[in-house]
């Protein structure tokens, strides 16, 4: 008969006899990183382009990284994904997105192996390793590396944080959220049921403060051990949002426009020498779509509106200075700055997602339905002064990400320059001191997926070629510690591919094979470009005619590459992306949610209303003369609805991406009461709502837009509007505003799905899919 039973002494190197005085004591080893290994700090920052920080050229003042790269180095020739958790997953494992399940962001599940969003057993983390090695492990802030459906209190969790090797994590398991009312946080492994945030409260300066606070922690319990943190920002990423006191320093800073802060962060660089001599400047990008206007071609009120939007961009990359500043502090009041080695950099460049006039509603902006209707309204009016608040979900317009990407063309998202090519700083007094005559910069080609495999060398971690009985996956990226110790030194990565939703590139030795693809049409060899970029770094001179021989060849090493990390099936107009597991069907089911639930997540709330009609259902136990407050709410500044009762009557508020709209449910009678509210999909992708007192219809609104593709961003809250309010004036009179009467629970209903869903009919939201990034 097979035992599975272990026996208690085996393998134990003492002695057991029956008592203690019998017995020889023997304890295994614990595990501890090696004497003076280095603490790690990588500041990941999301969508900043390549000029934005002051070493890269920018105006915004940035002291403390300023100081780190005094006396660091500069990557001036650093690559990354266009795209934030392609990027996210390359870093944190050393292997090209596509291989680890991230072809796109965390926000769709088509059903392919490049599309898994899911770090597999077998490819061990930055953080896993670490902590494999004796470090502790701490990340703060953006992750972005669950897909959204998989961001619930009911998931299995293994794609969070404390599952790929950290200690203790902090932050948004999303893309992005509002800097002022984040909409839900996550400590470790639980949702953090929040109503209202206190005054002044500031996402970038809480995430530092927790990463501050769990270094301290480390301190006071073991004076020794190492650790990993991973400050991932959300910031810069839209909307746009600055505390006023970092926005009032940069009032009429950018006035001059985008084209002037072109050419002056242009002239800096070449005065550090990020570029060889002969580099040029492109030309304003021009390609439809993309195109920027000239800025003195603008009106003056499009000036005053447009350096309104960046100002609030500077503030914030200005505020990702201060608390690096304030983390560095600590360091050094730890007596341990000099043995960190400090990381700085983006998931990728600067974003022309704002279009060409920017947004003051920024959920709206990035709906993409071939069926918009023709009164379909990408901005709301706001007061200037708003702009930058909690009040205006904004972005800035894509001339600006221009200017953040100098001097590169294109965007986020693109394969070019502009999307790829960000800014990196890495500081490490101890272990790398700059040696004299070094100025610090190099122009040596390096990848994202470098980043993995450069930290375990410099920190002395050796990656297993097993772990937990799995043979672990090859690395893509190679070290580039020698490169960060001698400025003569070869570059260590030699070639790269690249794609992101059919934008596609190959780097080798030099030459740069580019696409700029266009949306449903072919792949082939007509759309490629070439650029020799020892010459032409700003991919200024398409050189493809003159040596087709090379193009070929590299057209077909993309090929061969996408086939072995991969990378197929590419986008298309099949709609594909719009695909979701057949599972997630359920998440349309009827809900009832009781008094007391904590927020519903954003992804589950939004799969109850999407494309269809639905109804609401309020069961009011009892309701008192003189009882008032939210019923149910869902959504925030940004877009939502909320169901209320407000001095006797009902109220029903409507968001629409940031343009308030309000009925009268009229008043609403003490006792046992069923109150609802219904909204019917009509043409035009729009909503009328009806709102019901046990069953009676008395009060109506619309027809209004539908609230889809990110929007409503904050789930169900059921007696309360947390956190970012539907109704900014409600919000004034009474904060969250919660019910006083006896409220039994809320049940929703959903339709049937309009003709439009894109569920239905795939193709319709497949621009949909592919914008959101």
């Amino acid at each position: 008969m097979t035992t599975t039973r272990r026996d208690p002494y085996a393998g134990f190197p003492g002695t057991v006899g029956r008592t203690f005085g019998e017995s020889t004591a023997a304890w295994p080893p614990r595990r501890r990183a090696r004497t003076g290994a280095p603490n790690v700090v990588v500041v990941l920052v999301d969508d900043l382009g390549y000029s934005d920080i002051g070493p890269f050229g920018a105006e915004v003042p940035t002291p403390t990284l300023d100081r780190l790269a005094g006396n660091g180095v500069k990557l001036a020739n650093y690559h990354t994904m266009p795209l934030c958790s392609p990027a996210r997953a390359a870093l944190l494992t050393g292997l090209n997105p596509h291989r680890v399940g991230y072809s796109f962001v965390a926000n769709a599940d088509p059903g392919f192996p490049g599309y898994g969003m899911e770090v597999a057993g077998d490819i061990p983390t930055l953080a896993e390793l670490l902590h494999d090695s004796g470090y502790a492990t701490y990340a703060v802030g953006k992750w972005h590396l669950t897909r959204d459906s998989a961001s619930n209190a009911a998931n299995d969790r293994s794609n969070w944080p404390l599952q790929k090797g950290f200690d203790q994590y902090y932050g948004v398991l999303e893309g992005l959220t509002s800097l002022f009312h984040p909409h839900q946080l996550v400590r470790d492994n639980s949702p953090l049921d929040i109503d209202e945030f206190p005054e002044g409260y500031y996402y970038t300066d809480d995430i530092t403060d927790q990463a501050i606070s769990m270094v301290k922690s480390l301190r006071a319990h073991d004076a020794e051990k190492p650790f990993f943190l991973y400050l991932a920002h959300n910031a810069v990423h839209g909307p746009l949002q600055a505390k006023p006191e970092d926005l009032a320093r940069h009032r009429g800073r950018y006035d001059q426009g985008w084209d002037e802060l072109r050419a002056e962060r242009f002239a800096r660089q070449l005065a550090a020498g990020h570029f060889p001599d002969g580099t040029r400047l492109p030309e304003r990008n021009g390609e439809a779509g993309y195109d920027v206007r000239p800025w003195d071609e603008l009106t003056e009120p499009e000036r005053k509106l447009y350096a309104r939007y960046m100002e609030v961009y500077a503030a914030m990359v200005d505020n990702v200075d201060q608390n690096l500043g304030r983390l560095t502090d600590t360091l050094a009041a730890l007596g341990e700055l000099d043995n960190t080695i400090i990381l700085f950099t983006s998931d990728n460049g600067g974003t022309g997602e704002g279009g060409a006039e920017g947004t003051r509603s920024y959920f709206s902006r990035f709906v993409h339905h071939p069926a918009l209707p023709a009164d379909w309204n990408p901005d709301v009016e706001r007061e200037v002064e708003l702009i930058g608040g909690p009040r205006s979900l904004v972005h800035y317009p894509r001339g600006w990400g221009m200017a953040s990407n100098t001097p590169f063309r294109l965007y986020k998202g693109q394969t070019h320059a502009g999307g790829v090519r960000v800014p990196f700083v890495l500081s490490w007094p101890a272990g790398l001191p700059r040696a004299e005559g070094d100025g610090g910069v190099r122009q040596q080609y390096q990848y994202v997926t470098d980043v993995l495999p450069t930290i375990l060398e410099l920190a002395g971690v050796e990656r297993p070629v097993e772990r937990h009985r799995q043979t672990v996956q090859e690395l893509d990226g190679v070290s580039f510690a020698s490169v960060l110790r001698t400025p003569e030194a070869d570059s260590t990565h030699t070639e790269q591919y690249c794609e992101m939703t059919g934008n596609r590139s190959y780097y080798r030795d030099g030459w740069k094979l580019v696409t700029l693809h266009r949306p449903g049409s072919p792949y082939d060899d007509g759309e490629w470009a070439l650029y020799d970029l020892r010459t032409d770094p700003t991919e200024t001179t398409d050189v493809s005619a003159e040596y087709p021989e090379v193009v070929k060849e590299l057209a077909e090493a993309w090929e061969d590459a996408a086939w072995r990390n991969g990378v197929f099936p590419l986008a298309d107009r099949s709609g594909g992306l719009a695909l979701r597991h057949p599972e997630d069907a359920a998440l349309r089911a009827p809900l009832t949610l009781l008094a007391g639930t904590p927020e519903l997540e954003r992804y589950r709330s939004s799969r109850l209303i999407a494309f269809r009609s639905f109804e609401v259902a309020a069961e009011l136990a009892e309701h008192r003369e003189g009882d008032q407050g939210v019923l149910v709410s869902h959504g925030d500044q940004g877009g939502g609805y909320s169901l209320y009762v407000e001095d006797g009557s009902l109220r029903l508020a409507y968001n629409q991406y940031g343009e308030l709209f309000e009925a009268d449910g009229g008043p609403l009678a003490p006792g046992a009461r069923t109150v609802g509210l219904r909204a019917h999909a009509v043409a035009d992708l729009k909503w009328e709502f009806e709102l019901l007192v046990d069953g009676e219809v008395t009060g109506r609104l619309g027809p209004v837009h539908q609230l889809i593709g990110m929007a409503p961003f904050q789930g169900i809250s059921v007696g309360v509007d947390r956190k970012s309010p539907v109704s900014w004036p409600v919000y004034e009179r009474h904060r969250g505003f919660r019910y006083s009467g006896r409220l039994h629970a809320v049940t929703y209903l959903p339709g049937a799905p309009a003709p439009y869903d894109p569920e239905t009919v795939a193709t319709a939201l497949k621009e949909a899919a592919a914008a959101f990034e």
